[in-house]
């Protein structure tokens, strides 16, 4: 049975430090040579990129165990082409680690999603926001469709997470990936908040057909 999981109310310093200790008790009672299978190297089959939310951790949602997932979290789960964390990111998952799956996850009720649909100015990261902008310009007429507030919220995750899913697949490093016979797919998906459910928005790729032309490089 799993170590009793810290109160957020009750977080200190030491805590934290002491909830490892139980954390690694807890995995060598299940598996004594978890640790030196861990420590022998890294081989995941996924990268995940999402947002840095502390309440959409990858491994939790998806019940996996350290070693199964590598992650890229930023503000809103962005995906852009001049980001160059997020590209050294994917070239290493892609091209040494050789994962299977990209997955873009965003979530309902982000607030960076939320900041991004109004015009108050929040600091530095309003110029990050921006790129969330551009998926609603994009996606304006569907968008100013949805009478109901929190529709068009919503809906502007699944978009945000479903343009990142398309900027990964638009990338050289992916059709790259595709053209050497590697198999790897992208997808975008969105995690409720209320429910702990992901949902699959159903844009997944694995080939350069799906690639629009201009986005094809050669």
């Amino acid at each position: 049975m799993c170590a009793k999981t810290i109160a957020t109310e009750d977080i200190t310093y030491d805590k934290l430090l002491q909830g490892n200790k139980d954390w690694v008790k807890d995995m060598l009672d299940a598996d004594i040579t978890f640790f030196d299978k861990l420590s022998a190297g890294q081989t995941p089959p996924i990268l995940w990129i999402g947002c840095s939310d502390s309440r959409v951790p990858a491994n939790q949602i998806t019940n996996t165990l350290p070693g199964d997932v590598f992650v890229h979290r930023n503000i809103a789960n962005v995906v852009v082409h001049t980001d160059m964390n997020m590209l050294s990111v994917l070239d290493y998952s892609v091209n040494v680690l050789k994962v299977k799956h990209v997955i873009v996850c965003g979530h309902y009720g982000c607030g960076g999603v939320k900041a991004a649909l109004g015009n108050k100015q929040v600091g530095v990261i309003d110029n990050w926001l921006r790129n969330i902008r551009d998926v609603y310009r994009i996606h304006d007429r569907e968008l100013d469709a949805l009478k109901d507030p929190e529709q068009k919220f919503d809906r502007l995750v699944e978009l945000n997470a479903i343009e990142g899913a398309a900027n990964i697949m638009n990338t050289s490093i992916i059709q790259n990936a595709w053209a050497s016979g590697q198999e790897v797919s992208v997808h975008g998906w969105v995690y409720s908040l209320k429910t702990g459910i992901i949902k699959d928005l159903k844009v997944s790729c694995n080939c350069i057909d799906d690639v629009a032309p201009m986005f094809k490089v050669g």
